[in-house]
């Protein structure tokens, strides 16, 4: 009897394992099937998010500098707009910064003895844009800020006789604004504002006459100020042309 029940326990024994190595089987591919669905579900969400949108690329600026505001017009200019200038090379502003904004003013008292004094004042800025993430394309800033520049001009303090028109023929935009203004005489005022590409380009320029003499011609300010204002205008594009190579000399 012990014989067969030692005997019977092998036989159970040996049957047995056949059917744990085949459970062991199927488990082992089963893990590498689920293993393999798992990593191609997985690389699949990675590569893409369902609602994701991609971000539209930014434009580069067209220009990026700016040209020397007191060098942008030339000498001929600044004696047609500002007689008997005090400094003929301007007096720029302590912040310019040729890659954003930069500026620069002229003045000068013509006097013609008793025929009097002929007084004339010309500022000319420059406000350049980049293209921003979060901000914008270049030529859209630069839009908004050329708007924002009328919109200033036109809420001048004290602006009387106020009239805005647009200027043809001036950079991709361009408005004038002129009024007149009364301090201890009567001061006319005119403003250019242009805008190039992703740069603006705003000039004022006003004239006032003392001890007897003949007031300002207001259409030839404005007149004076738009031929200016184009001259202003093309520095820009002079500002970023590249840099001229050397040319290698010729053999002889």
């Amino acid at each position: 009897m012990h014989r067969s029940a030692s005997r019977l326990t092998r036989v159970l024994a040996c049957a047995a394992v056949p059917v744990i190595l085949t459970v062991a089987g199927c488990s082992s591919d089963s893990g590498k099937e689920t293993a393999a669905k798992d990593e191609k579900k997985s690389g699949s969400s990675a590569s893409s998010k369902p609602g994701e949108k991609s971000k539209p690329e930014l434009e580069k600026a067209a220009f990026a500098a700016l040209p020397d505001p007191c060098k942008a017009l030339q000498g001929g200019t600044i004696d047609t707009l500002v007689p008997e200038a005090k400094d003929k090379n301007g007096t720029a502003t302590k912040s310019n910064d040729l890659a954003s904004r930069a500026s620069c003013s002229w003045n000068g008292l013509d006097e013609d003895g008793l025929k009097g004094s002929q007084y004339r004042w010309l500022s000319l800025s420059f406000f350049r844009t980049d293209s921003h993430a979060s901000l914008g394309n270049a030529n859209k800033r630069a839009e908004e800020q050329y708007g924002k520049q009328v919109e200033a001009a036109k809420a001048s303090e004290g602006a009387q006789n106020l009239k805005a028109e647009p200027v043809e023929g001036l950079g991709d935009q361009g408005t004038s604004i002129v009024y007149s203004v009364k301090k201890d005489v009567d001061f006319a005022n005119t403003t250019i504002v242009a805008r190039t590409q992703n740069v603006v380009v705003t000039l004022d320029y006003n004239g006032a006459a003392y001890e007897g003499a003949g007031a300002p011609d207001q259409a030839k300010l404005l007149q004076d100020a738009i031929t200016a204002a184009k001259e202003a205008v093309g520095s820009v594009a002079g500002a970023n042309k590249p840099a001229e190579q050397p040319q290698s000399p010729q053999p002889q």
